[in-house]
């Protein structure tokens, strides 16, 4: 495939997740622009970061800290060349703790805190980098062991399950350094995109009960939904969808 026809098909698609997510937050009474896009950008090179930028999308998310250092880097001093703003990026991986030092210096955001450790280790590099890091907390709520989080699976009742969640979720938000923006969650690979919405639907019922437990903090986001689901996602209340294959695999 040419260079040009990548450019048109990046194009392409960027259009259609933006369409699709205009659709789906119109089915919801939403507006579209309460819902962030996260491009997804792992194994994609620099140049096609930019590209996507150009497009207007200006988040992105990486899984490993690892392949951020090398790209993160690359991006902002292109843009900064053009005498332009960098994006925003992403943690959205599971983040190992030995990674978190780097992980507060790259990105803006971190999505995946699983453990009040974590939590620990990042609001003491945060405080001795004098930085205050936003930071959503991962719920398990598919109750999958493959998958990381906090415990909070959909079968059994949220008041039956809260009280080990709300203690851990104090102690966090007692650190200092640290954002608490709300939660993320990563549903279970189902045959269709209407399966996943009962997962989607808890983590706004969870949301729902920490505001209620420490309103103070507000908890405005909801990271949940990828490529297969991000509009039954929509619906449900997200505002971010974390979509990688949608905008930059070529068809």
């Amino acid at each position: 495939m040419s260079q040009e026809a990548m450019q048109e098909a990046l194009a392409r698609n960027v259009r259609s997740v933006q369409t699709r997510i205009a659709a789906a937050a119109e089915r919801a009474g939403r507006n579209p622009s309460e819902v962030q896009i996260v491009a997804v950008s792992k194994t994609v090179e620099p140049a096609r970061v930019i590209a996507a930028y150009n497009l207007g999308l200006n988040v992105f998310g990486e899984n490993r800290v690892e392949e951020a250092e090398g790209k993160i880097p690359v991006v902002r001093a292109a843009l900064a060349q053009q005498g332009r703003e960098p994006p925003r990026w992403h943690m959205i991986g599971h983040l190992q703790s030995r990674k978190s030092g780097r992980a507060v210096e790259l990105f803006d955001l971190i999505h995946a805190v699983d453990s009040v450790r974590l939590a620990e280790r990042l609001s003491r590099q945060a405080t001795e980098a004098g930085k205050r890091v936003p930071i959503l907390l991962e719920l398990n709520v598919s109750g999958e062991e493959s998958k990381y989080g906090f415990p909070a699976a959909l079968a059994g009742a949220i008041a039956t399950q809260a009280p080990p969640l709300f203690a851990a979720v104090a102690e966090i938000l007692a650190l200092p350094g640290l954002d608490v923006r709300g939660l993320m969650t990563m549903a279970p690979i189902v045959p269709t995109a209407e399966e996943a919405r009962p997962y989607f639907r808890r983590l706004r019922e969870w949301r729902s009960a920490l505001q209620d437990r420490f309103p103070v903090h507000g908890w405005p986001e909801l990271s949940m939904g990828m490529t297969d689901d991000f509009e039954v996602a929509v619906e449900e209340g997200a505002t971010m969808v974390r979509i990688g294959r949608a905008i930059f695999a070529y068809s």
